[in-house]
């Protein structure tokens, strides 16, 4: 294991006690659990309590090209990318069995790394991760088209062939910090389904669940060098994208690093996939149930605290509703209890760092300079002295042109822009930057309508996005990123297709 200390107390996290002690790992390299080229330690904070819940090294280039290192010995000479997907899918369900006997220990090493909710640990955080990769394992891997013949053909004689999908290579996985295991999973099943070998940076604010996917992979039996979990800074992450025995890396952040992360792979030519930000539409029609919608409005805001690329952030109502929605909606937002993720009685809790927060604050002043109104929030919650939270906030009088139409938040911020009429709706909505959006309407066939013109590469109807289904294709257009998650998609990004053609027979 590769723990440094263990709960404090002897504190039993399998049993769900919430971990409120030090937890320190080592890194994770080529099967073996050890420190990094640097004394430097990364100190991981409970955003909700400011204390240190855990320790991991600060990966140095040096560390991080030695992990690379691993996993192309792995890829070139080891077993796992020669075994037949059926193999690999029996490590991946052990995988999924570890995961699931130790369920309760995960969602509370989310609730105070991550700052999640209970409910949102369980579910989105944990739960459907890990249902995610048993779908992989049990239907997606039997069912792919791993070799499919060619029809024959004649040119200068007669032709066939087969077309194979083989493992692209030695991956760089670089997550975010909001969904850390949730991320995490959902770029490592594919990785691992597709027979490639794995770098795995997490994001230095939330590392801990990557290093306890370590742990559960090589009880699983995963070969050494498949998974290799590092930590590190920038210098950490430019190894992985230019690194030129890094076949592919899949990125999850901001536009803005991503971009740094497609520029720094150029060079070396590698396959990048991006799951970016998002400034997402959710569009109300005139004939809505404002109460069935009211839902949706009040995730965009307050799930994780804002922390979302996909949460629908700009809501766009008809003009004749506006009123009605924005009572409903600052109504609803003063019954938010936000407090301490760890309390059972909380629906929204902190954002993960103090510079979030402050970069969440000068975005609300922004939008008052702009001349937007605050209709509910905008401040810091009384009485929550310690810990990075502010007050779920509504604003209104919006234009799409203000700052806060156009920029993520990543923080706990809505607005509401009025329309007039469909085609209104639509060209404010896909006059953004991002792609990823929502429809209401009480029609449905209204509301698919309106969806087929979004420029959006996730779209829900009616609230219907709530199951993150795996055979969905998620990812956005425009600066939303590039590339596919979940699913039979998701596994495509991470295979090469190889055409494999002989001769029968001379004209």
């Amino acid at each position: 294991m590769g723990r440094l200390t263990p709960p404090a107390g002897g504190t039993d996290l399998s049993k769900g006690a919430v971990m409120a002690t030090d937890l320190s790992y080592r890194l994770y390299i080529d099967g073996t659990w050890s420190d990094g080229a640097s004394a430097t330690q990364l100190e991981v904070l409970n955003p909700a309590t400011e204390e240190v819940i855990g320790r991991v090294p600060q990966a140095t280039r040096a560390d991080v090209a030695r992990a690379v290192e691993a996993a192309r010995r792995a890829f070139d000479d080891g077993p796992w990318p020669r075994l037949t997907p059926a193999e690999r899918a029996r490590v991946l369900l052990r995988m999924a069995s570890v995961m699931e006997r130790r369920l309760a220990e995960i969602v509370e090493l989310n609730i105070v790394e991550a700052g999640s909710v209970r409910w949102l640990a369980e579910s989105v955080q944990v739960g459907i991760p890990i249902a995610h990769l048993r779908d992989m394992a049990e239907r997606v891997m039997p069912s792919f088209a791993w070799e499919k013949p060619l029809l024959p053909f004649v040119g200068a004689g007669i032709g066939q062939g087969v077309l194979r999908r083989e493992p692209f290579g030695v991956v760089g996985l670089i997550s975010a910090y909001n969904f850390p295991f949730f991320l995490s999973m959902m770029k490592l099943a594919p990785a691992l389904a597709a027979g490639c070998t794995v770098v795995l940076k997490p994001a230095p604010t939330t590392p801990l669940e990557s290093f306890l996917i370590a742990e559960i992979a090589e009880e699983a039996g995963l070969p050494p060098g498949v998974l290799n979990v590092v930590t590190g800074d920038v210098e950490a992450g430019q190894e992985l994208t230019t690194n030129p025995m890094v076949d592919l890396v899949s990125f999850t952040g901001s536009d803005g690093v991503g971009r740094l992360v497609y520029s720094q792979a150029a060079p070396t030519l590698k396959k990048v996939v991006l799951e970016l930000g998002g400034k997402s539409a959710n569009v109300i029609c005139d004939d809505a149930d404002l109460d069935l919608a009211l839902a949706d409005v009040l995730a965009g805001i307050t799930l994780h605290a804002g922390q979302g690329c996909s949460l629908l952030t700009r809501t766009l109502v008809h003009r004749s509703r506006h009123d009605e929605l924005v009572e409903k909606v600052s109504a609803a937002l003063a019954q938010v209890r936000v407090g301490n993720p760890a309390d059972a009685d909380t629906a929204m809790g902190p954002l993960i760092s103090e510079a979030q927060r402050a970069k969440v604050e000068e975005l609300i002043r922004t939008g008052e300079k702009e001349g937007a109104r605050i209709a509910f929030g905008g401040g810091r919650p009384a009485g929550l002295d310690r810990g990075y939270f502010v007050e779920p906030t509504l604003f209104t009088g919006v234009d799409n042109a203000m700052t806060i139409a156009r920029t993520e938040f990543f923080g706990p911020v809505g607005v509401i822009i009025p329309f007039d009429d469909d085609a209104h709706a639509v060209r404010i909505a896909n006059d953004s930057p991002y792609g990823l959006a929502a429809a209401w309407a009480k029609d449905p066939i209204r509301a698919y309508d309106l969806a087929k013109q979004l420029r959006a590469g996730y779209v829900t109807i009616n609230g219907g996005g709530g199951g993150l289904s795996p055979h969905a294709a998620f990812g956005g257009y425009k600066q939303s990123g590039l590339g596919r998650e979940w699913g039979e998609h998701g596994l495509d990004e991470f295979l090469q297709t190889k055409s494999v053609v002989w001769g029968v027979g001379r004209g």
